[in-house]
């Protein structure tokens, strides 16, 4: 029954709205608490959905089912939306083959039925592992990125803590072309964290430096300092504003009211070819 009272009739009408009491500028000074800015540190993004929607009620879909990313429908100041977001607790929220095909097919869900989406963004990556690459964990993680590609529907991208690699685009990243792109001030978008990326690049400075261990430290540092900053994702254009995590409900809520018109139309042809 609560299900049914968030979607439409039908695929040609917009899902229902309804009165909200909870207020628009409500603001979440729980979320600076929430999220540890150590990013090594996991916590439950189920409490941030809460914080965010209205009167912290929400419908999670396949809740049980690859747990390390939540799809979830609620509301935002009375309007539908539908919630995609990974799941530090479980698996410090990589994405694998089964993360990737419910969020895919939930995407596609949400686009059907004229719901906007929300994304919140904390990825490490890909789940690597011989099993993974059997099993096509690239062609899963494909459909994730097809999903929301094709989808016409409102998309606002919200990076809350670590955005890394190829798992960063395909969670509806401006270069997909989510309508609106936010971050956290404590975000790092890059293609890996700090330690990894400096054991690559600098490598041949470390191995060939008299106390190599020292080199690495430095490195680190400089590559965090340089290009892991917060404000570095903004200055390279890769989201649309910096805000403070407090304000985060009537960004959103100002957001997808000045989307809630969004018109777009899909190339002429009988259907996509998605990845199978």
């Amino acid at each position: 029954r609560y299900l049914i009272s968030l979607l439409p009739s039908n695929n040609r009408e917009n899902p229902p709205s309804c009165p909200a009491d909870d207020p628009a500028d409500r603001r979440g000074e729980v979320l600076l608490d929430l999220v540890p800015a150590d990013g090594n540190r996991p916590y439950d993004m189920r409490r941030v959905v809460e914080e965010l929607v209205d009167d912290g009620e929400y419908l999670e879909v396949h809740e049980r089912w690859a747990p390390n990313i939540i799809c979830a429908l609620a509301r935002l100041d009375g309007e539908v939306v539908g919630v995609v977001a990974n799941q530090p607790l479980s698996m410090a929220g990589v994405l694998d083959i089964k993360a990737s095909e419910k969020a895919a097919r939930f995407v596609q869900m949400c686009d059907a039925f004229n719901i906007p989406l929300v994304t919140l963004v904390d990825v490490p990556g890909f789940l690597p592992g011989v099993d993974q690459e059997h099993g096509g964990i690239i062609r899963h993680g494909a459909k994730l990125l097809y999903a929301y590609c094709n989808a016409t529907v409102p998309r606002i991208s919200l990076i809350l803590r670590k955005a890394y690699g190829g798992a960063y685009i395909v969670m509806d990243s401006q270069s997909i072309g989510a309508d609106l792109t936010y971050a956290w001030p404590t975000n790092e978008i890059a293609v890996m964290g700090a330690e990894g990326a400096a054991n690559v690049v600098f490598r041949r400075q470390i191995a060939q430096a008299e106390d190599p261990e020292a080199m690495r430290e430095r490195m680190v540092k400089e590559y965090r300092t340089e290009l892991m900053h917060p404000y570095y994702a903004a200055e390279r254009g890769l989201v649309d504003d910096v805000i403070d995590p407090v304000g985060t409900r009537e960004v959103l809520i100002r957001s997808l009211a000045m989307l809630r018109a969004k018109y777009a139309e899909l190339p002429s042809r009988k259907h996509g070819n998605p990845p199978q």
